[in-house]
């Protein structure tokens, strides 16, 4: 069993969070990016962005973030859900699933009526209750699927 947690109430995993986050997403000349944003996360009484880990048997085992916007054109849609990760070995276990409902909560909780996310992904959001919106374009002019998923 896993518990997931705000990055800010887990400090002290936060070193391995970063890494796990950069990793994943990041480049080589990126990873103050991630290790800004991140901390900054931590330090602000925003609602967004916030990072999410995914802990069991204290580790990191899945990840996800809530964002003001995942570097997508459509900056009119917010907020998003990204970062979405489940270590490799325990894929296939409804992690990624579990993590999709935390996020939504916290979304609500928020005071959120509807969240976003990106995705080259063809079935799996749509399994979980995700509708296809449209297409928008990554900062580097890929073109990507949006989703959308409605809480009120």
């Amino acid at each position: 069993m896993f518990e997931v947690f705000e990055l800010q109430d887990k400090m002290a995993y936060f070193d391995e969070a970063v890494k796990l986050f950069w990793n994943q997403w990041g480049s080589q000349s990126n990873y103050k990016f991630y290790l800004d944003c991140m901390m900054n996360s931590c330090n602000s009484e925003s609602d967004l962005p916030r990072f999410y880990l995914a802990i069991q048997n204290k580790t990191i085992i899945g990840t996800y973030a809530l964002l003001r916007n995942d570097l997508i054109s459509r900056q009119d849609l917010f907020p998003w859900v990204a970062c979405i990760y489940v270590v490799p070995q325990l894929r296939g276990n409804d992690i990624g699933s579990k993590l999709l409902e935390h996020a939504m909560r916290e979304t609500r909780k928020k005071g959120y009526g509807k969240l976003y996310l990106c995705t080259d992904l063809n079935g799996y959001y749509e399994k979980n209750g995700w509708t296809h919106l449209t297409t928008g374009y990554m900062f580097n002019g890929d073109a990507t699927k949006i989703y959308e998923v409605s809480f009120r």
